[in-house]
């Protein structure tokens, strides 16, 4: 229902969305753009569209297509490489905006949350006022968009927001849930996926509302009582999960596809520290540290290994990180395997207030933190190529070949880069 004649008393929690998150931080950053069809994601053969914008859209494109099936789809629209580190500096910064209106805030992921707003109806207004303000200041300190749905519970405020993309504003009155749920596609159900939606077809059951009016003991029959249970509920609109904020992370870290199948160790390696880096970037923004480094290895065939290894202290130190990732990937034995993909992860996570760091004769685990922590403040300040590992500035050679580091140095020694 809009939100200039919609009864929103009840209907506490907020459900924000970005706009194309990644797309509208680029078209903000480069305006230019905005007359055209854009799409981030990696602009190898093997990459994958992490964000469209809505006119790529109308051409089929969708996240997580083949960039090859985009291009062939959109072949006008400007295909950019993603900026991670920009977008977590966004996300963080758009967190910041909703979290001055309540602490009850749950990251879905960098673009969207859950806000559960009843303690702060009386200090700043109604849950309508609410995400207008948001919305606003979404737009004026960001420059960017985003959607906004309004509900008595999780599930019905995810599905508003998702009704009134891009730019907009939905409330979903508690006297009219029902009737904004039944006429929905049985694939509005979280745990829809196509093979149950195709079961669900097959039983004659094509919209909510057809689920909503089907015995739940026929639903836990066909689909199992944990399963069938759960739709006939969120069929009825109902969904009792509360906003939890600040939910632990269980675990942080990047990966990446080369553009190539690569069987240069050397090269391996030098990935390696760069995905250690922004691992150890994440472990430091969320105030965390890690006890355990897992590295992840996908070979030309597709197969995919995983080897980990949990460190004496924890850290969120990238030079330690990359060190276990490098032993690691050393004793897997693929010295000369052709690789497609790699990874790098750590998990086991506690606050690192909570860890006490044992010094070690020899090594110098306060002064890579320090070293580590004052690069961090120059990145935030002019970009995340401004400083950088001597070993990942590229050479001419790696320009040539697409390769993001050099031939030289493994060491992860630090140089600084024009900006």
């Amino acid at each position: 229902m809009s939100a200039d004649v919609a009864d929103d008393a009840g209907c506490h929690i907020l459900h924000v969305d970005m706009d194309a998150f990644y797309v509208s931080v680029e078209i903000r950053d480069r305006p230019e753009l905005s007359a055209v069809p854009v799409i981030v994601g990696a602009t190898g053969g093997r990459g994958v569209v992490l964000s469209a914008s809505y006119s790529a859209r109308t051409f089929g494109v969708r996240s997580a297509m083949p960039v090859m099936r985009a291009r062939r789809l959109c072949p006008q629209a400007v295909f950019l490489p993603p900026r991670h580190d920009l977008y977590a500096a966004v996300s963080k910064e758009v967190m910041a905006i909703f979290r001055a209106v309540t602490p009850q805030v749950e990251p879905l992921a960098l673009d969207e949350a859950f806000l559960d707003v009843s303690g702060a109806l009386r200090r700043v207004g109604t849950p309508v006022v609410i995400a207008r303000m948001i919305r606003e200041q979404v737009a004026e300190q960001q420059g960017i968009t985003c959607s906004v749905g309004v509900a008595n519970c999780k599930f019905v405020a995810k599905i508003a927001s998702v009704h009134c993309k891009p730019d907009g504003l939905l409330v979903v009155p508690s006297g009219g849930v029902l009737a904004f749920l039944h006429p929905l596609p049985v694939s509005a159900l979280w745990g829809v996926g196509e093979r149950t939606g195709q079961l669900l077809a097959r039983l004659g059951l094509r919209t909510v509302g057809d689920i909503a009016h089907t015995p739940a003991a026929s639903l836990q029959r066909e689909l199992g009582v944990a399963h069938g249970s759960h739709l006939a509920a969120l069929a009825w609109g109902r969904d009792e999960r509360a906003v939890v904020p600040h939910a632990p992370e269980k675990s942080i870290g990047a990966e990446e596809t080369f553009a190539s199948d690569v069987d240069d160790p050397g090269l391996i390696r030098r990935e390696l520290l760069r995905l250690s880096q922004r691992t150890a970037r994440g472990l430091r923004s969320s105030g965390c540290v890690a006890r355990t480094v897992v590295i992840k290895l996908r070979l030309a065939n597709f197969t995919t290994i995983t080897r980990s290894r949990t460190l004496p202290e924890p850290t969120d130190v990238a030079h330690k990180i990359h060190e276990t990732a490098c032993a690691l990937y050393e004793a897997a034995g693929l010295d000369r395997a052709r690789l497609r993909l790699v990874g790098v992860r750590v998990t086991g996570l506690v606050p690192a207030s909570a860890a006490a760091t044992q010094l070690v004769l020899g090594e110098q685990p306060t002064a890579w933190r320090e070293a580590e922590r004052a690069v961090d403040k120059i990145t935030r300040r002019f970009g995340a190529d401004a400083v950088r590992p001597a070993a990942l500035v590229p050479d001419e050679h790696d320009r040539q070949h697409g390769q993001t580091g050099s031939g030289g140095r493994d060491d992860g020694s630090w140089s600084r880069t024009d900006g």
